[in-house]
């Protein structure tokens, strides 16, 4: 879908690879409105409408390699502008990234491999061929706050750099209910046994495709083992000697926060 009316007051969500334009300012990162990016406009690809945020109709878009970029902007990797951008924006600019990834990897039917159309009446793409119907793909993983008392279940994963650690998380398998993931999920990367497993909240999780859906449990038993494939190391935590943890907006960060302010409330 291609923009329509005053196209200064449209803003595109403009992507190069997995980079994301954005306009800098000290600590704080804008999206661009159509108006900035004159030069980039006709090179845009994968057009696809968002919806209304702020008053602006929003677009995700990308372009191939170009030779240079308006002053003040660059491509910036999505990760690091978590904070730099507000919260809303942030979640726009990562539905705008699941959407032209799972455009990108579904042009080609995975039932009989004919290329496939982008559907006119829906957000879907439709193999001409044999009918079938493919839908923007959403993951769904558990993230959970493990809590023993005053202390909380924390581990540093491999894939983190430097040292990080945060609570534990996985995806959810077919058949599973979330519960049943939260407590596989554990006893499989720190060996330990968890009960009254209740939800915390959700967050979309662009990396490429995930929903994040949080819990708290309370531990009742075991004896930490790491699953040394993906953890290097676990731990119990008191609110008062917490090692380097994740960024605020992540909810991650949201379930150390609730464990910590339940730890002064406790004082």
């Amino acid at each position: 879908m291609r923009p329509t009316g005053q196209s200064g007051k449209n803003r595109f969500f403009i992507f190069r690879g997995d980079r994301l334009l954005v306009q800098t300012a000290g600590k704080r990162a804008e999206i661009p409105g159509t108006g900035d990016v004159p030069e980039l406009t006709p090179h845009l690809q994968r057009t696809h409408y968002l919806g209304t945020f702020g008053g602006a109709a929003s677009y995700a878009a990308e372009v191939a390699a170009v030779k240079s970029v308006p002053e003040g902007m660059s491509f910036e990797e999505l990760r690091p502008l978590l904070g730099l951008l507000d919260e809303e924006t942030f979640s726009v600019a990562g539905r705008a990234f699941q959407i032209l990834y799972w455009d990108k990897t579904h042009r080609f039917c995975g039932r009989c491999g004919s290329p496939t159309e982008q559907k006119s009446d829906e957000r879907a793409r439709e193999c001409p061929q044999c009918g079938l119907v493919v839908y923007p793909e959403v993951s769904p993983a558990i993230i959970v706050a493990v809590t023993k008392g005053r202390e909380i279940l924390l581990a540093r994963a491999r894939r983190f750099t430097g040292n990080f650690y945060s609570v534990l998380a996985g995806f959810v398998e077919p058949g599973e209910t979330f519960e049943e993931c939260v407590a596989r999920e554990v006893m499989e990367e720190a060996g330990v046994d968890v009960a009254h497993i209740r939800y915390f909240g959700s967050q979309p999780w662009p990396f490429p495709h995930s929903l994040m859906v949080g819990f708290t449990a309370d531990y009742t038993g075991g004896r930490i083992t790491v699953e040394e494939a993906e953890i290097v190391e676990a731990r119990w935590f008191r609110a008062d000697a917490l090692p380097d943890i994740p960024r605020t907006g992540t909810i991650a960060r949201r379930l150390i926060d609730w464990f910590i302010e339940r730890s002064e409330e406790g004082d």
